[in-house]
């Protein structure tokens, strides 16, 4: 009885010693910070604003025309028979549905390109972060992005400059 007490007691020591020495195998970094930094990003970044771009001067483009069509069907009103007015009011709500739909068009283009473009990036970082820890035989990665679940890590390591280098950047 007196050698199993003395067993058990050695497994438990044993075994909070390797949790304590797990606990040294865990990192963070902050893959917001990261994502944000990486030239992809921001070359992304900015070809997503120049076709945003081309699209809002195109939507504005037909809204200054709808615009002026509506002046000068106000300005013809009172010369029109009923009718013509109905068919114009007819005529401009179709117009404002076609801009409607350009600037859902754009949205959906602009969310799509985005996703493209966006996987290739995750990928590579993710494989810097993997490599990183592989190299610095870190078991746990956690990212310390606001919002993302980590509150405290002022003890762990900081792989954020390792990745980055990693990264060429």
């Amino acid at each position: 009885m007196k050698h199993l007490k003395t067993l058990l007691l050695v497994a438990i020591f044993t075994i909070g010693l390797g949790g304590v020495a797990n606990a040294q195998k865990t990192a963070h970094i902050n893959t917001d910070k990261l994502l944000s930094e990486m030239p992809q990003t921001k070359a992304l970044k900015a070809e997503l604003e120049r076709l945003q771009k081309t699209y809002r001067d195109d939507i504005e483009g037909m809204f200054k025309k709808l615009e002026a069509k509506i002046k000068k069907y106000e300005a013809e009103g009172k010369s029109q028979t009923q009718e013509t007015n109905q068919q114009r009011a007819v005529e401009v709500q179709q117009d404002r549905q076609k801009i409607a739909q350009a600037e859902q068009a754009m949205n959906q283009e602009m969310n799509k390109k985005y996703q493209e473009k966006t996987r290739p990036i995750l990928e590579k970082a993710e494989q810097a972060i993997k490599d990183v820890a592989s190299e610095k035989g870190i078991i746990y990665v956690l990212d310390a992005a606001p919002g993302k679940g980590l509150i405290v890590y002022d003890k762990g390591e900081d792989i954020y400059t390792a990745v980055k280098a990693k990264l060429g950047f």
